[in-house]
């Protein structure tokens, strides 16, 4: 199988776009022996934001020399941009010899896997094949329910902010949604909430409570922007100063933050 097969395969219209669940999932990460669980985890889900957060803490934490991982989606020019260690594309030739690894397998499988299932879990394989110290790993959909959320080894769990969307398989209000995002949290391990006060803080934290997972939210407080342009934002955040944030839009220096204060949190 060459990369356009790998390509044609994935992208068939066998798949369902969006059926969710982490049964089809779990059976298929199995029968490649579970690459998931060798790996460790910042997983990030919210409404908006998760690209940006991810891609800034991946660079952050390849540059303090841990072999890391990315996994995003969708992609601006190649496929292969979804799944990246240390800023580099997966090569067409290694994601052609793991779909064609995978295929039978699907194939096989009686409830078939959707598009994102399937390359989740090639992501997985790739991820720990190639022995990386850790993924951040980013949600396609919701939380709860959505494939990655078949890993159990996280380091931190990421909520950007909640606001409507995917309304019709995640809910109609805010709570509802908070709750179906607020399933990545793992039992006794920490999550960070991006959002402000109110509903869905509380829904988040609420669930926080439940799963004794510690839990923190960013000061915005801490935050002084100190000039914005066209060639991006300067700020001080914490400790943190003059910082040069090169992404333009107002929103990206609290992305920023959020990830300032993930890796603050990961030092301890």
């Amino acid at each position: 199988m060459n990369y356009e097969q790998a390509l044609t395969y994935i992208h068939s219209v066998n798949w369902t776009f969006c059926k969710p669940g982490l049964e089809r999932i779990t059976e298929l990460c199995a029968a490649l022996g579970n690459p998931q669980n060798k790996l460790r985890f910042i997983h990030v889900a919210g409404t908006n934001g998760k690209g940006s957060t991810s891609a800034m803490l991946a660079s952050i934490l390849q540059n303090a020399g841990y072999r890391t991982g990315l996994y995003t989606s969708p992609y601006i020019r190649t496929f292969c941009e979804r799944i990246r260690i240390n800023g580099e594309n997966i090569p067409q030739n290694i994601l052609a010899n793991l779909t064609e690894r995978i295929r039978p397998i699907a194939d096989a499988m009686a409830d078939k896997p959707t598009e994102f299932e399937l390359i989740t879990a090639l992501a997985f394989a790739y991820f720990a094949e190639q022995n990386c110290d850790v993924v951040v790993l980013e949600v396609g959909l919701g939380g709860r329910l959505d494939s990655t959320n078949v890993i159990e080894n996280t380091a931190l769990s990421i909520i950007t902010g909640i606001d409507f969307d995917h309304t019709a398989l995640l809910g109609n209000t805010i709570e509802e949604i908070a709750a179906e995002k607020a399933g990545i949290i793992k039992t006794n391990r920490p999550i960070l909430f991006g959002g402000g006060k109110g509903v869905a803080y509380d829904t988040v934290s609420g669930v926080a409570i439940a799963m004794n997972a510690p839990f923190y939210c960013v000061d915005r407080s801490s935050y002084q922007e100190k000039e914005a342009t066209l060639d991006g934002t300067q700020f001080d955040y914490l400790h943190y100063k003059n910082l040069n944030l090169p992404l333009l839009g107002a929103y990206q220096p609290y992305n920023a933050t959020l990830v300032l204060t993930a890796i603050e949190l990961l030092k301890e």
